[in-house]
């Protein structure tokens, strides 16, 4: 099995035993915050589903979640007509206080301040965020400010900020020390995805692949970052196959945008792409299993979930050095990073694996083995959960072994 270098996932603390998961020594009860969109949310983003795996692992390991803020705080503080909910909220997250050993918030920003946890932790009650983020520059705008403000105040009073990506670690110890901070590398469900030969089989039948190699995208079809990203491998894919570069492009997810791409992409590969609309997450197996090439850029990409399904499918990536992917993505090791922007390294990279299929079936190999060593949710949180009880035994004043 090809790994990453360990020297390197050493030196920023990640913890890459394969050791299995050991029972909790303890079953906690968390209030689960979420700021920006609630649990339940009908739109599945990368948000929503880090939010979701969390709760069912706090739920498959024993623990009691209790969803709670189900407001979303994004930019409240320019709408005043929300905060009469937002106390509602606070007042009844006030009465569940006395039931829960912990507030957990999952993603606190400059645009989502958590305002309920950073309440409940002036009541003594234990206060995590898991993906908080600080950036000074939002106190540079008049805008931004008030959110810059709030999410700064809430992420003092925390007593553990978890972080899933490396460059926030630099960013929080600024304003906490570091022993407040722990880095878990982000996860996903490895048993939820695999290869699919019969999917494969039965899906490019459908799509009339034949032999020919299929680019695969999974993303929501806003019209915002998103498809733009997917207007770059539409237009680069159009490119490859007028220079001679023989290849399809299957496209799994809805949203105002698609009607504007499927025309894109029958302009610029008439008869030579699918776009098949939404997809239960845990059936997106079934349309990696299909491709054989995940090409994607990640503009502004928080961490990019879908690199991971794909990859841990055994499909190789090729995405931009831009934001979350480099995160999810290792060079060389599961795909390609190339710079952002740079049309002529995200065509060469894309042409250069479909034009080498040794090349692209071992990075695919090498891909899985990856995201199996480095990104399985349930043995990565193991890290969070460990921590977690260490922080409620010292609240108690319990001694730690």
């Amino acid at each position: 099995m090809m790994r990453p270098d360990d020297a390197d996932e050493r030196a920023c603390g990640d913890d890459l035993s394969t050791a299995p998961v050991t029972p909790p020594t303890r079953s906690i009860r968390l209030a689960f915050v979420t700021p920006m969109r609630p649990l339940a949310h009908p739109r599945l983003s990368g948000d929503v589903t880090i939010a979701r795996d969390l709760a069912d692992f706090f739920a498959q390991r024993g623990h009691t979640i209790l969803p709670a803020g189900q407001v979303s705080t994004d930019r409240i503080w320019e709408e005043p007509w929300r905060w009469p909910a937002l106390a509602r909220e606070a007042a009844a997250l006030l009465r569940l206080l006395p039931r829960v050993d912990a507030i957990f918030t999952y993603h606190a920003y400059y645009r989502a301040p958590d305002l309920l946890g950073a309440l409940a932790a002036r009541r003594g009650v234990p206060y995590i965020v898991f993906a908080p983020a600080y950036a000074t520059k939002r106190r540079r705008h008049w805008r931004t400010r008030p959110g810059y403000a709030l999410n700064k105040h809430g992420l003092m009073r925390a007593d553990l900020l978890i972080s899933n990506k490396r460059p926030e670690l630099e960013n929080l110890r600024r304003i906490v020390p570091p022993e407040k901070l722990l880095y878990v590398a982000p996860g996903i469900r490895t048993d939820r995805f695999a290869f699919d030969v019969q999917a494969r089989a039965r899906l490019r039948a459908a799509w009339n692949a034949g032999d020919e190699p299929v680019l695969a995208v999974a993303a929501m079809l806003r019209e915002d970052v998103k498809a733009e990203g997917l207007e770059w491998v539409i237009r680069t894919a159009g490119r490859l196959l007028r220079e001679g570069t023989p290849l399809r492009l299957a496209v799994a997810g809805d949203g105002p945008a698609r009607p504007r791409l499927e025309a894109l992409a029958a302009s610029e590969l008439p008869g030579r792409a699918v776009f098949v609309g939404r997809m239960e997450r845990f059936r997106l197996q079934e349309f990696y299993s299909a491709g054989d090439l995940f090409v994607f850029p990640g503009i502004r990409e928080g961490l990019g979930m879908v690199y991971l399904e794909a990859q841990c499918c055994g499909l190789p990536c090729v995405a931009w050095d831009h934001d979350g992917a480099p995160e999810v993505v290792r060079h060389g090791v599961s795909g390609l990073i190339t710079p952002a922007y740079d049309a002529e390294a995200f065509a060469t990279a894309i042409r250069d694996l479909l034009a080498n299929p040794a090349r692209r079936r071992a990075l695919g190999d090498s891909a899985r083995d990856y995201v199996l060593a480095n990104h399985d949710v349930t043995r990565n949180y193991a890290r969070m959960e460990t921590r977690i009880h260490a922080l409620l035994a010292a609240h108690r004043g319990e001694d730690q072994p």
